[in-house]
């Protein structure tokens, strides 16, 4: 093997390596699997929620990241609001939930 051709692999394997790494997901960003997991989740979520006479879908917002489910936006009553996270906490995948909503 020559020289040039063992630098061109040393370069495309450096390329290979930093791509890969750019996939990984850390504490504060997602992987892109776990993007399009936590995508689910939410849609899920928010699937579930609507279905359900005793919440409005529209007053309350779902978010997902690291399968942590995050409920914020308005209820109209205490029960609703543990409806909710009832709702949440049995969506498949769902790891926690954390209850930011407000009864009005």
């Amino acid at each position: 093997m020559n020289k040039a051709s063992f630098v061109r692999r040393f370069f495309i394997g450096l390329f290979l390596v930093a791509f890969l790494a750019g996939c990984a997901g850390t504490q504060k960003r997602e992987s892109t699997g776990e993007y399009f997991d936590d995508s689910a989740i939410t849609s899920r979520v928010k699937t579930e929620i609507f279905n359900d006479p005793m919440l409005k879908v529209l007053q309350i917002n779902v978010e997902s990241f690291k399968g942590v489910v995050q409920l914020s936006g308005f209820v109209d009553s205490a029960q609703a609001s543990a409806k909710a996270v009832e709702i949440a906490r049995s969506v498949k995948g769902v790891n926690a939930v954390k209850n930011s909503l407000v009864v009005k």
